[in-house]
């Protein structure tokens, strides 16, 4: 059986903009009235029948219990971008619906989220999941995945648009970092597939603190 749920795509509005000025450069979403970020459209290959799973908690205070966010693990306490993207490419491209259901999965995805407001773009993520009625229909074939990465690096753009402008990075501290990887998945009566995936995510890792995550960003030069 392979299920099908809508893909995602996000416009940034103008009153959203980051001041990362062209470093994302058009690829992130517009948050801060003060700079540009980048804008776009979110866009990520996945799976016929896959559904982003989101994880636990960004810090001990907002961490949620196991049973709100069922098997969604917690997001990493990592000050580095390229890693915290990694674990959160995985959390996205796995999910378990034999023992999550479509609140829990939810919850886990909302705890990986910046708590900055301005910043924050939860539709870009929740977008990820299918709708309530799909993800019961994964779980009555008991649908769920794993994911392996590969790769991280911060798009070309990126690099180019820091080091023509290295202070910008520091209104908000959100980066562009592209991840890569396979995600594996089974239900039940033997039915399996695997899919290469790519993802561009951006991520907010301010000095001493621990990363987290601000949205789907567009696909950016590699």
């Amino acid at each position: 059986m392979k299920n099908r749920f809508p893909g995602y795509g996000i416009n940034w509005s103008p009153n959203r903009r980051i001041a990362l000025g062209a470093l994302v450069l058009a690829c992130l979403l517009a948050v801060a009235a003060t700079a540009a970020y980048i804008t776009g459209r979110g866009e990520q290959h996945r799976a016929p029948t896959a559904s982003p799973t989101p994880a636990g908690s960004a810090s001990p205070a907002t961490k949620k219990p196991v049973a709100e966010t069922g098997s969604v693990p917690p997001p990493p306490r990592v000050s580095d971008p390229v890693q915290f993207a990694k674990a959160a490419a995985a959390m996205l491209w796995s999910y378990d619906t034999r023992t999550t259901s479509h609140a829990q999965q939810l919850a886990g995805m909302e705890a990986w989220m910046t708590k900055e407001g301005q910043y924050s773009d939860w539709a870009s993520v929740s977008a990820q999941m299918p709708d309530p009625l799909l993800w019961s229909r994964m779980a009555d074939q008991q649908q769920h995945a794993t994911a392996t990465v590969t790769e991280a690096h911060y798009p070309a753009a990126f690099k180019q648009a820091l080091a023509d402008d290295p202070a910008a990075i520091t209104d908000a501290y959100i980066y562009a970092v592209t991840v890569t990887g396979k995600q594996t998945i089974a239900w039940s009566k033997g039915g399996g597939g695997a899919e290469d995936r790519s993802i561009t995510l951006a991520v907010q890792c301010r000095p001493s603190a621990d990363c987290s995550l601000v949205a789907i960003a567009p696909r950016v030069a590699p």
